[in-house]
């Protein structure tokens, strides 16, 4: 019974199945950084201009307590820094930080 109420406590996650298929990993240069969304309990927004995907939007839920992935150091990030992401594909074409822990969004190790 506990089994089944925790994985429907999983099922309000932002939207990731965890499948290898949807597994989305991007290097690029920050763009942008907006973190109005978890004002009222959205998706933080990073924008990564990637080489081989364009623009990728990153996000990054409000409760990370939901989430598997550990929590973004967003004090760390900047516009213009070298980041690495890795996360499960959203429908729009996102990156969802959140489902699976391997997911994370962080500096390049030449930035740190």
């Amino acid at each position: 019974m506990l089994l089944a109420a925790t994985a429907g406590g999983c099922a309000t996650t932002p939207s990731t199945d965890g499948s290898a298929a949807d597994r989305l990993e991007i290097a690029g240069t920050i763009a942008s950084i907006d973190l109005q969304p978890w004002t009222f309990d959205g998706n933080a927004v990073i924008t990564v201009d990637t080489v081989d995907a364009g623009r990728v939007d990153v996000q990054l839920p409000a409760r990370w307590n939901l989430c598997a992935a550990s929590p973004v150091d967003v004090e760390a990030l900047a516009v213009g820094m070298r980041v690495q992401a890795v996360g499960a594909r959203a429908e729009d074409g996102a990156l969802v930080v959140c489902g699976d822990a391997a997911h994370r969004l962080v500096p390049e190790a030449s930035q740190l």
